[in-house]
């Protein structure tokens, strides 16, 4: 049965007191447990209700309508207690009923309605069925026979929002008189548990790990970054364990105090704990707490930690049924606590696509439309501003506080507007509530409270971190960051210092420490730092430390190389700082060694916009490059990259420039390297004796210098070459000793290519079974080297390979792999080949719209990227067309011309991602 979606009804229920039964009666609790479940599932399916979650004895139904959800609790109460349960056993279960809106994913619900319903059932007693003021309307002239409805008044639910009318359903064979409701206005229930003008968002799993923890400790510190929400979890974690401490939980703020002696005194005014004359008043609070079952909250301890350890540790030690929930910027650091890091709202990733059902999984995101639906109720989330949203909550780091200050100005900004303006965030992140603390209507000025606790060396070194992007390496800091009042061996003890503040984020990746900042403080700190005389020191620093780490990776072979890719891939963002800044002080020289050696990672990354962006600032200054081989590298380089982007003419430009630098001063191998990629541009140019004059040149080079490594990449190409020219055997041969060197040298990339270009010669001798074996085995390489280029190539030959096996979901899985990669990296080289080859495999299934949908698209991003075919390829093409046109007269070709015809490469790929 489907689930109801939109504005649902739920019954929520739970055996009262189960875990007793099961302790004191297992096996009869085995058999009653199993006719309850029988009973209830009756009840709900007999009333068009479906049970979409069961917990233990814990049932959760949702109905289209209030009316059959009363009628199914009242047919489950009445079958419950005529029921006649085993001896000892007597079974009561306590339910509730509510009526909300949600979302709906994976056979399950998410909203706000589900805690609310689930702390209504928890109020009320076994037997009894407590109905929300909301069902109530919807259900109170609809009751079947029998059925009444007793108001019981306005209570406060465990959840901490505004009061709710609650009424319970009567019937005449059910019990009419109850203990009263357990919420938090029941006098058996003692608190001063602050009501919230806001719903609890998210936070699921960490209020289980909290109350999980609160269980075996007597101290637990919730520590995080303002802003996290730890003031709002220990609300609700007090709230839903209050039925565990008889003498109530006590809420303390300690925000507002600044006397670290009025600590105490705080705690003695909320548990109205009266002086005594002569007698401190901490041992007064001992003394009246000793015997004592109950928890108090201290909130906000950071400021105030020293005074807030030493209470702690007195009432822990005094009154041993006492127990303390903590939150803090920082642990206070004393026997027997329990420190529980409080992690950010979940957060989507904005280089994913995204849709309004898949953002809504975020707990960021629910929290941010939960809060601009308050202040413009019209405001609903769409796939147009789902990408802008996405990328709002994770530039805003998933900070609840960061979240709620920026849904405020939907009242007068789109989601993309307030996006875009993230990066003056702290002009635009103020206008928080005025009754709120100070501290908590700016992000500036959540942000200041942390800071102006820091002592002078770590504000200092909190400033300069700032440097970093996406983050550090100790030894990094400690090169980077030192000097002046902060020196080298200092550095790990202040970052301890600042982590333990929560303002350094520690990430163990394997055998590496690393540090990050979360993007809002390292604005924040990098404000601090340009306001300092050292800003422009720190950066060139930065920079001459990167661009000579990655010119020491970049030397690397075989294993340490593929690690110093890694570490290419973790540095990325820094590597960019490093750039920007080099190129701002004109340091060309440097710039230009940096983006060589970035060359292998860019290429196989499949960044390739990136690499011509900076490759380009390069060649533009390539004068002032002193060393003639650097000059003579970075053109080789600049070239390969508009080779790759298809611009063949300043590719080849670049690249003949590269062979007369290299020759001019000698350097023989750039002058190999570049004519191997001379060959491939002439090649795409269809100037094949040219091309092959190339490769040789460069392979006798390459024999000259007994470069084995390289050599081979020059002997597959030509292999390829001779293939297209009918020498299968001359090309297998020189495939064979390229391999014997890959092998020879354990050379994984290597390896990963042979077996591409292998593939890619048995599609050009029709052995399709063999290629495919071949693309399978290079996709699995690629993907190990996560070499995105690669893994499209290779999926581009699976795809071909399977159209022509008729193995046509394979075709089509590879096919979208690796149009997608092409439309990411901006390689549209392949895309042809990829798209008529799905055209053909619609064609084996006679599904001629889309072939030609298909066909056409190849044909015109042939046309955009100015591709010329071979012969046999015209031949293969026009039997493909013919194919086409035979099973509807070319109606569909005319019309996806007329389709495509306006539209750019880009775009196309685009469209065609939604083709069937």
């Amino acid at each position: 049965m489907d689930l109801p979606t939109g504005t649902v009804t739920f019954l929520f229920t739970d055996i009262e007191g189960s875990t007793k039964l099961w302790d004191n009666h297992p096996e009869q609790m085995q058999r009653a447990l199993a006719r309850h479940d029988s009973l209830l599932r009756d009840s709900i399916d007999s009333n068009s209700g479906c049970v979409f979650k069961t917990v233990g004895d814990a049932f959760c139904a949702a109905f289209e309508t209030a009316p059959d959800a009363v009628a199914a609790a009242v047919q489950a109460q009445r079958y419950i207690e005529s029921e006649p349960w085993e001896a000892p056993i007597s079974i009561r279960v306590r339910m509730g009923i509510h009526t909300g809106s949600v979302e709906h994913r994976d056979r399950d619900y998410f909203g706000p309605a589900l805690n609310r319903v689930a702390r209504l059932m928890s109020i009320g007693s076994g037997g009894q069925i407590l109905i929300s003021g909301v069902a109530h309307e919807l259900v109170r002239d609809h009751l079947n026979s029998g059925v009444g409805l007793r108001d019981l008044g306005s209570h406060r639910l465990k959840d901490l929002g505004r009061p709710e009318s609650v009424y319970q359903a009567t019937h005449p064979d059910l019990p009419a008189q109850f203990a009263p409701v357990r919420s938090l206005g029941n006098p058996e229930l003692p608190n001063n548990l602050p009501q919230q003008v806001t719903s609890f968002i998210g936070r699921e799993k960490q209020t289980a790990d909290v109350k999980r923890l609160l269980a075996t400790t007597r101290l637990l510190t919730l520590i995080a970054p303002g802003g996290t929400g730890k003031t709002r979890l220990s609300l609700q974690v007090a709230a839903d364990v209050l039925d565990e401490f008889p003498d109530g939980a006590w809420f303390v703020e300690l925000a507002p105090l600044a006397d670290p002696t009025m600590v105490a005194q705080s705690i003695a005014q909320v548990l109205n704990v009266t002086e005594t004359t002569g007698e401190p008043i901490l041992q007064t609070l001992v003394r009246e707490l000793r015997s004592k079952l109950l928890l108090i909250v201290f909130d906000n301890c950071e400021h105030l930690v020293e005074s807030c350890a030493t209470v702690a540790n007195a009432l822990l030690r005094g009154c041993t049924e006492l127990k303390i929930l903590a939150s803090s910027r920082q642990g206070m650091n004393i026997g027997g606590e329990i420190v529980y890091a409080l992690p950010a709202l979940s957060l989507p990733d904005p280089k994913r696509p995204q849709t309004v059902e898949s953002l809504s999984q975020f707990e960021a995101v629910r929290l941010f439309v939960d809060r601009a639906v308050a202040v413009r109720m019209d405001f609903a989330v769409t796939n147009q501003n789902a990408a802008a949203l996405a990328q709002l909550c994770f530039r805003l780091d998933g900070i609840p506080l960061a979240l709620e200050l920026a849904a405020a100005r939907v009242r007068m900004l789109s989601v993309e507007d307030i996006n875009s303006r993230l990066d003056n965030r702290f002009r635009l992140l103020t206008g928080g509530s005025r009754t709120a603390l100070p501290r908590q209507q700016t992000l500036r000025a959540l942000i200041d409270w942390s800071y102006d606790i820091l002592n002078e060396q770590e504000q200092t070194l909190f400033a300069r971190l700032s440097v970093f992007a996406g983050g550090w390496s100790l030894a990094a800091a400690e090169i980077v960051c030192a000097g002046g009042e902060v020196e080298d061996w200092e550095i790990f003890d202040l970052m301890t210092a600042l982590s333990d503040k929560s303002l350094v984020v520690y990430d163990a990746e394997g055998a590496d420490s690393r540090f990050r900042l979360l993007e809002t403080l390292r604005e924040y700190a990098h404000e601090k730092l340009e306001s300092t005389p050292d800003a422009a020191e720190l950066g060139e620093r930065h920079a001459r430390y990167f661009a000579a780490a990655v010119a020491e990776k970049s030397q690397l072979k075989g294993e340490a190389g593929e690690q110093g890719l890694q570490w290419m891939s973790t540095e990325a963002d820094n590597l960019r700082a490093a750039l920007d800044c080099l190129w701002k002080a004109s340091d060309v020289e440097t710039a230009a060694t940096i983006a060589v050696s970035l060359s292998e990672f860019w290429n196989r990354r499949g960044w390739l916009r990136e690499a011509c962006l900076h490759l380009d600032l390069a060649v533009g200054r390539v004068d002032s490059i002193k060393s003639m081989e650097l000059r003579s590298r970075t053109l080789k380089v600049a070239g390969w990259f508009a080779f790759l982007l298809r611009d063949l003419s300043r590719a080849e430009w670049l690249t003949k420039a590269s062979v007369d630098t290299a020759v001019s001063v000698g350097a023989t191998e750039i002058h190999a390297s570049a004519l191997n990629n001379l060959a491939l541009i002439v090649k795409a140019e269809n100037n094949i004796d040219k091309a092959e004059s190339l490769f040789l040149e460069a392979i006798e080079l390459y024999r000259k210098l007994g470069k084995a490594t390289i050599l081979s990449a020059s002997l597959m190409n030509l292999g390829l070459l001779l293939s297209g020219r009918g020498k299968g055997d001359a090309a297998q041969t020189l495939f064979e000793e390229a391999r014997t060197i890959y092998e020879r040298q354990a050379d994984g990339q290597g390896m990963a290519n042979w077996f591409c270009n292998q593939s890619d010669l048995a599609l050009r001798q029709s052995n399709w079974e063999y290629a495919q074996t071949l693309a399978e085995q290079s996709v699995e390489r690629y993907r190990k080297l996560d070499n995105r280029l690669g893994i499209a190539y290779a999926l581009a030959n699976l795809t071909e390979a399977a159209s022509r096996l008729d193995r046509h979901e394979v075709a089509d899985v590879s096919a979208r792999e690796a149009i997608a990669i092409c439309s990411e990296t901006h390689h549209h080289d392949i895309v042809p080949v990829i798209l008529c080859a799905l055209a053909r495999s619609r064609t084996a299934r006679v599904r001629a719209k889309s072939a030609a949908v298909l066909f056409t698209a190849a044909a015109r991003i042939r046309t955009l990227l100015q591709s010329s075919t071979t012969p046999e390829e015209e031949c293969e093409l026009a039997a493909l067309e013919g194919v086409i046109r035979s099973h509807d007269n070319g109606d569909f070709l005319m019309a996806a011309e007329v389709k495509f015809s306006a539209m750019d490469g880009g775009a196309v790929l685009a469209e065609l991602l939604t083709q069937d």
